[in-house]
């Protein structure tokens, strides 16, 4: 889904009252309790214990390197390369502790009994609590001129939710949660996140892989280590399922490529990463890591399908669709081998990526020779033949014809492929011997010995004396596959939200990159309820004034064309359609009190001209009183603000193009005489 896409799509979710009243109200979800003694609990707070000794003692070390260089002090320099030393050597300790606990896959995977070969689920980001009470409401009073203390519970639901998503539930309620305050983020950074100042928020999140804190101003940073915990979350649950039956098989699936679509649009949509996990290239290896372990489980599904009836031309096809997932992983190496990943990633992963190659390669060769030396292979069809003849496009480094012609050729090329998946096997269990982290786990023993038995099995149980053609080499698989994986992208529209800030009004206007003046207190008395004001309105939410009429009222009055309606008496109408505020007015009787804001930064009636006067940029403290006046609006408009579409920001998922007012008729406008 491209920006333009997503940002129409959020739109419409607040496009007007209307749509607004009419999002289903869901009840405040929780994350999970920390305290629950879970073993994924247990693990997630490991890690965030790791997270603040790795932070400290990166802190320890800057001070000590800011002392080195700084003194001249030739004992002093000996002490602190000393204590260099040994904070560099904690470092290296607690990173390892933490490649450790990302090597701890085993405690992501199903509670089957079965043995299946195991998962990579990635752990999610840490971060800390923030208090964002003192910079909104400041900012509320500063900004919007309003009491800041009625937002009060509004604050503490968004800081409840953010405190909530730390600890998400693995399963569709931590991704919706997830999802909502991602979605909520939209609200908060348009209220209150000024393009040209900070608030001195700052959101400080550690890096999953090395624990190493990142600490950014921008809510872009905010929205990209949410996305991650989104995908993170995903492998997780996908690693869970239970790959024993279908139904489990296609969840893993569907999770996986859910996690990979949510990686891709964060490679897409976010630039210049202050964090490792974060970076294109990581990004990458992660989507690619997703899509091979989604065709994995969709590998094991054919398998599980195909398992009482086994013919030779299905034989041929999951012997292409193994080799294809082998190619997928040795691609998934290639990667990881970059300079910008290779130091980053934990040790058991490369190792298992390595084993999984090496296996998948032998379960190909095994398949293969299964179809060639089934019972059925003697009377071939066509259709299977030309398969055979595809899949041994090679035949550079192999004596053997790519296609038996009787009996005894059959079965040399069926030994043949046989002992290639002997020799691979023992590979992949000389490879998993050389990783420590992968020595433990159990279900990677098994599922590595029980391949390597059957195929041993199978080549015992044809072996015949004075066979002296095992030295034979087969022919190269060429891998090939029937199906094509799409990444599923993150769908922001199905966890709707509502804005916990709307009684600031529409956000397409009252935002923080819009500038208008304090409200002002305007009183009209008129001697007979049969005159007028003296002006009309147009638009809806918030009505505008249109037309002010010479020596009227309202133009003694200090009421200018342009002018916002954002209060009549003592109800707040910025949310009030038109025939609302009309109604109002009429029956205000001899006396209208009302509140007024004039728009410093663009004309609302004409938003095509550039005002003459007072071209200069607006400041953010321009709008920053909290008492309302009594004086006219200024003469005329401030500079015009100048949108231009080509600029493009880094992060800019919710961009909105504000439309609705351009070129609106009169038809609804009322003219009070």
């Amino acid at each position: 889904m491209s920006d333009k896409e997503h940002s129409e799509e959020i739109d419409d979710l607040v496009s007007s009252n209307e749509d607004f009243d009419k999002i289903p109200r869901r009840p405040f979800v929780r994350g999970s309790d920390p305290r629950i003694a879970t073993c994924r609990g247990k693990l997630q707070n490991r890690r965030s214990k790791l997270n603040q000794e790795i932070n400290k003692e990166l802190r320890l070390r800057a001070g000590a390197e800011n002392l080195f260089k700084a003194t001249t002090n030739k004992k002093l320099r000996e002490t602190v390369a000393v204590e260099l030393s040994f904070v560099n050597s904690n470092l290296q300790l607690l990173k390892e502790q933490l490649a450790e606990l990302n090597s701890s896959v085993e405690l992501y995977q199903s509670d089957s009994t079965d043995a299946v070969m195991p998962m990579i689920p990635l752990g999610l980001k840490e971060t800390k609590e923030i208090d964002f009470r003192d910079p909104f409401k400041d900012f509320i009073l500063e900004h919007y001129s309003e009491d800041a203390n009625q937002y009060e519970d509004a604050i503490s639901d968004f800081m409840d939710t953010r405190q909530a998503i730390r600890t998400p539930l693995r399963d569709g309620t931590g991704i919706g949660l997830l999802f909502r305050y991602y979605n909520q983020l939209y609200f908060v950074e348009r209220r209150f996140f000024p393009p040209d100042r900070s608030l001195g928020i700052y959101f400080e999140w550690f890096d999953s892989l090395t624990g190493v804190p990142s600490c950014q101003r921008t809510v872009a940073f905010e929205k990209a280590c949410v996305l991650f915990n989104m995908g993170a979350l995903y492998t997780q649950i996908g690693a869970k399922q239970d790959r024993s039956i279908a139904k489990g098989l296609d969840a893993a699936v569907d999770s996986f490529l859910r996690a990979a679509g949510t990686f891709r649009y964060i490679h897409e949509n976010f630039t210049n990463a202050p964090s490792m996990d974060l970076g294109h290239t990581m990004l990458e290896m992660f989507v690619q890591l997703m899509l091979c372990q989604a065709r994995e489980c969709l590998l094991e599904k054919l398998q599980l399908q195909s398992k009482e009836n086994r013919s030779v031309d299905i034989c041929f096809d999951l012997s292409q669709e193994a080799a294809h997932l082998a190619d997928c992983y040795n691609d998934v190496i290639q990667l990881i081998a970059h300079d910008t990943v290779r130091d980053f990633v934990p040790y058991s992963w490369a190792s298992l990526v390595q084993v999984k190659r090496e296996y998948y390669t032998g379960m190909a060769h095994n398949l293969l020779a299964s179809g060639v030396l089934n019972k059925d292979a003697g009377s071939m069809s066509d259709a299977a033949k030309d398969t055979l003849m595809y899949m041994h496009a090679d035949v550079d480094g192999s004596q053997l014809d790519r296609v038996p012609k009787n009996e005894a050729e059959r079965r040399l090329l069926g030994r043949a492929h046989l002992r290639e998946a002997l020799v691979i096997y023992e590979e992949g269990q000389r490879q998993h011997r050389m990783c420590r982290e992968l020595k433990g786990k159990l279900a990677l023993i098994s599922v590595l010995r029980t391949a390597h038995k059957q195929a041993l099995n199978a080549y015992t149980s044809t072996e015949t004396e004075d066979d002296f053609s095992d030295l034979l080499d087969p022919p190269q698989i060429q891998a090939a596959t029937k199906f094509q994986l799409s990444l599923t992208p993150p769908d922001f529209a199905q966890y709707r939200v509502n804005d916990l800030f709307r009684c600031l009004g529409p956000i397409a206007i009252f935002s923080a990159k819009r500038h208008w003046t304090a409200p002002r207190l305007v009183q009209l008395h008129r001697g007979k309820t049969t005159d007028g004001f003296g002006f009309s309105l147009r638009g809806d939410a918030p009505v505008i004034v249109a037309v002010v009429e010479n020596n009227s009222l309202a133009e003694f009055g200090g009421i200018k064309e342009g002018d916002f309606i954002v209060a009549v008496a003592d109800k707040d109408v910025k949310w009030s359609s038109h025939d609302e505020v009309v109604t109002l007015i009429k029956n205000a009787g001899e006396s209208l009190n009302f509140k007024l804001v004039t728009p410093m930064d663009r004309n609302y009636l004409k938003p095509n001209k550039v005002p003459n006067n007072n071209k200069g940029s607006v400041s953010t403290h321009s709008s920053s009183s909290g008492v309302s006046s009594g004086m006219s609006s200024p003469s005329g408009s401030m500079a015009h603000h100048n949108n231009n579409n080509k600029t493009r920001l880094n992060w800019n998922p919710f961009k909105r193009h504000l439309n609705s007012r351009e070129g609106k008729e009169f038809y609804d406008n009322v003219i009070l005489r």
